[in-house]
């Protein structure tokens, strides 16, 4: 019997999909430390799985890595996507679930979106408004009875 659901709600992950998903990482990120490719744009690359989301059947899983220092990270992803079949079966030794998902990487932006933000609150014209405002709201003594 199917759950009933409110479809005008937006839901996040399954506490099913979130385990499935930590539990892929650990195992990739073992795999890719043991993994020797030949492949050129994967020679000599450290990688980062920062975060793997999981479909709701399970079948599917979107793995979101950086490279260390973020350098080639497009050639790395491809590089990572040639070999995702080799990477599955890999993976399906190592992890106990009924079916071993598809695997499809992407570069992790969040780091960039966080450098982003950093240089903008570095910005004098942004520390200034952040000065004013906290200024503005910090409690002023004015509700005392002067003497």
């Amino acid at each position: 019997m199917k759950r009933s659901t409110d479809r005008g709600q937006a839901q996040g992950p399954t506490q099913r999909q979130l385990r499935a998903g930590e539990l892929m990482r650990h195992s990739l990120v073992e795999i890719l430390r043991e993994a020797d490719f030949s492949d050129p744009a994967l020679q000599g690359v450290s990688v980062t799985v920062t975060e793997v989301r999981m479909s709701p059947d399970l079948r599917h899983a979107t793995v979101f890595v950086e490279p260390l220092g973020g350098v080639k990270a497009d050639e790395v992803v491809q590089g990572l996507n040639r070999h995702a079949k080799y990477l599955r079966g890999q993976l399906g030794r190592s992890i106990d679930m009924k079916f071993t998902p598809d695997l499809k990487f992407l570069h992790d932006e969040s780091f960039n979106e966080a450098a982003r933000m950093d240089r903008l609150f570095d910005n004098p014209k942004v520390q200034q408004d952040l000065r004013s405002d906290f200024t503005a709201d910090a409690p002023s003594d004015s509700w005392k009875d002067e003497d």
